[in-house]
């Protein structure tokens, strides 16, 4: 009999210590390999060169693209849960150096109504939260010739009758396949949803290589949108996916999330909250006591400082490989190496904050992003919802 998995992941809820190979034979999907890593531009984003994206999908069409300079796209989304943190940021930090690398279309999905079926709040919370959060995406700096930020309950006049469209190609028991049994009829219609996100550059901009960098808990939209392009009643290809690993925790190996015991690092916190949060709560590798760490050394595996560093924060291979090894001879200490992290997450949330204080008003910086009325036609229409006098402005 095969082995029970003692973890859970979906795009609703992450728990135990995941075995991300098990996973994959879980989800079906493919390992990177050396040579779809070669393939991406130079420089290689650590996140791809240290298989942080361990995982794909299709992912040679887009890299065909980019090699060739055709039309290209990426999609990335964010749910306005509550405060982002560095964990939710790094896909969109992702996605905006490949655009500067090789002139990717961004399109970025704010999946605000979805959080409305997920948690017990208010839309007025929510539309708080929805606020924060895009001013927080404005400060990543997308080129805003090049990216689309689409907000669906704003923007339902294009999302809702493409929504429409892709339900009918959605049973309820591929649903309930994948999801399991949703909760509300609301998380039912979703995957119909994301599958309009994950197609829209294509409905936009015609039919091109899509890729998809998310974590590997969201790869169930994924699947779903596959299925519904596979269908070949749109003129639309198969997006294709790079799966991530999880930023882990402050208290261990795991998912860093907001509802977690361990504290996040919030993309507001300042240099002395991001070293308190990191000295106190990043679990160590090291030794219980100096004089044993010395002797021994550490282990930057299981160590949340080194993790931090490696997966996202610390660029240049030599000194990662530096650090690796005086942690485990023992040069390193503990407290050194949280401090060496929480100096690098500090500067890089100092750069970040410097550039939402620098950002005019939210509607005035968003206008820039949002989709034409061009656009929003062309969509509609490909996806066989042409205008009419009700929707004319």
């Amino acid at each position: 009999m095969p082995e029970e998995d003692d973890f859970t992941v979906t795009p609703y809820a992450v728990e135990g210590d995941i075995d991300y190979d098990r996973l994959l034979d879980r989800f079906g999907a493919d390992a990177l390999t050396e040579g779809q890593i070669a393939a991406f531009p130079d420089p290689v984003h650590p996140l791809v060169e240290r298989s942080v994206f361990y995982a794909e999908r299709d992912v040679e069409p887009f890299l065909d693209a980019v090699s060739e300079g055709s039309t290209h796209s990426i999609v990335t989304g964010r749910g306005p849960s509550g405060p982002l943190h560095i964990g939710h940021v790094v896909p969109l930090y992702f996605a905006k150096h490949l655009q500067d690398q090789t002139g990717a279309l961004v399109y970025i999905p704010f999946s605000d109504d979805e959080k409305s079926f997920l948690k017990d709040v208010s839309i007025e919370t929510i539309s708080d939260r929805s606020r924060e959060n895009l001013l927080d995406l404005l400060a990543i700096g997308f080129d805003p010739d090049r990216t689309r930020i689409v907000v669906d309950t704003a923007d339902a006049d294009v999302i809702y009758p493409l929504a429409v469209a892709f339900a009918r190609e959605i049973t309820q028991s591929t649903v309930d396949a994948t999801y399991g049994d949703p909760e509300n009829v609301g998380l039912s219609f979703y995957p119909a949803v994301q599958a309009t996100h994950l197609l829209l550059p294509q409905l936009v901009r015609g039919r091109h290589p899509t890729l998809v960098p998310i974590g590997i808990d969201q790869d169930p939209h994924v699947r779903v949108c596959r299925d519904v392009a596979a269908k070949q009643r749109y003129d639309v290809d198969k997006p294709g996916a790079l799966l991530s690993k999880f930023l882990p925790s402050l208290g261990g190996p795991g998912k860093m999330s907001s509802s977690d015991e361990a504290p996040s690092i919030l993309l507001s916190d300042d240099r002395e909250t991001v070293f308190e949060k990191i000295r106190t709560h990043a679990y160590s590798g090291g030794q219980s006591s100096v004089e044993a760490h010395r002797k021994q050394g550490g282990d930057p595996a299981v160590d949340v400082s080194y993790q931090l560093l490696y997966y996202f924060f610390e660029g240049n291979n030599e000194r990662m490989e530096q650090l690796a090894s005086e942690y485990r001879n023992g040069s390193l200490l503990s407290g050194e190496l949280k401090d060496i992290a929480a100096e690098k997450i500090a500067d890089f949330l100092d750069e970040h904050q410097q550039r939402r204080q620098q950002l005019g008003p939210l509607e005035d910086e968003l206008q820039q992003y949002r989709l034409t009325q061009l656009e929003r036609e062309t969509a509609r229409n490909r996806a066989g919802y042409p205008d009419n006098s009700l929707t004319q402005q």
